[in-house]
């Protein structure tokens, strides 16, 4: 296989390239996952957040989702990946019930689908992203607990909770995210010593309503997004744990508005949007293995 044709969608600003080989063989999956960061690259590439493969599912999961970093690593779970992942495979033809079932890096989800009513096509999807974590072991996290933790960067002390989404994350409450130094410290706060596995970073502050909040991300592996799902998440639960919102939150990221419903499960909805497909020659340099 030296062509590839690859979907580009987004949600909420927040884009991959995603590939379908539910009739394919398993190579597919080895064969694009080292040439992920060449394909995600936005000056040689063809640009994205991250690359997602759908590969057939197992013990009643109608798929399963393949994530790679822009970086070419291995990430366990997207919420704004999973409702791409959703559209390839209700082109696919998956999901005639109105809902997935989709095994991930992080889990088993389900994904209620909601289509055009004129062309049939996925525009929006709200899934269950499983229960927020803030057990130290699970997220996970090498401190005695989840909150109150700080970090200090060129005289800027932060402090902020973890917790886990299936994916580490630590969100930082901060007065303006407009002004929050997001690329500066976002690789510094990754890169914390106390997470093993690395952690996305959220900087959050109130919103516009009593249960709203902003948002920016510095995403493990990728770097400042305009979304984050499993963000979104855990920054509308520790903001409920610290209560500055109610169950039903709305996170104002750049890219758009996502839809957070916290419970023993919290549920994540917004839209997404395919932008093109396109067909790669995976043999031309640009998208060869990288060390």
């Amino acid at each position: 296989m030296t062509t590839v044709e690859l979907a580009k969608l987004h949600a909420t600003g927040n884009d991959f390239l995603v590939r379908s080989r539910l009739d394919e063989s398993a190579a597919v999956g080895e064969i694009l996952g080292p040439q992920a960061a060449a394909l995600c690259d936005r000056h040689r590439g063809v640009g994205a957040d991250g690359l997602i493969v759908v590969e057939p599912g197992s013990d009643g999961a109608d798929c399963s989702m393949l994530l790679f970093n822009a970086d070419g690593g291995i990430a366990e779970m997207s919420g704004n990946g999973a409702r791409c992942l959703a559209w390839a495979a209700v082109r696919a033809g998956l999901g005639g019930s109105g809902r997935l079932v989709v095994d991930t890096g992080g889990g088993r989800r389900t994904i209620d689908l909601e289509l055009d009513p004129g062309t049939g096509t996925l525009c929006a999807a709200t899934v269950d992203m499983g229960p927020v974590s803030f057990d130290p072991a699970t997220i996970p996290l090498d401190a005695p607990g989840p909150f109150d933790l700080e970090a200090t960067f060129h005289g800027v002390t932060y402090r902020g909770d973890a917790a886990g989404m299936g994916n580490p994350h630590l969100v930082i409450l901060v007065d303006d995210v407009e002004t929050a130094r997001v690329t500066q410290h976002g690789p510094h706060l990754e890169h914390d010593p106390r997470f093993p596995n690395r952690t996305n970073v959220e900087f959050v502050a109130p919103g516009s309503g009593p249960d709203a909040v902003r948002m920016r991300v510095w995403e493990r592996g990728v770097g400042e997004t305009l979304s984050c799902g499993t963000g979104a998440c855990a920054a509308a639960a520790v903001a409920h744990r610290r209560g500055l919102v109610g169950e039903r939150v709305t996170v104002h990221v750049p890219g758009g508005d996502l839809r957070v419903t916290l419970g023993d499960t919290i549920r994540l909805g917004g839209p997404v949007v395919h932008v093109f497909d396109v067909a790669v020659d995976l043999a031309a340099p640009q998208f060869r293995s990288r060390p």
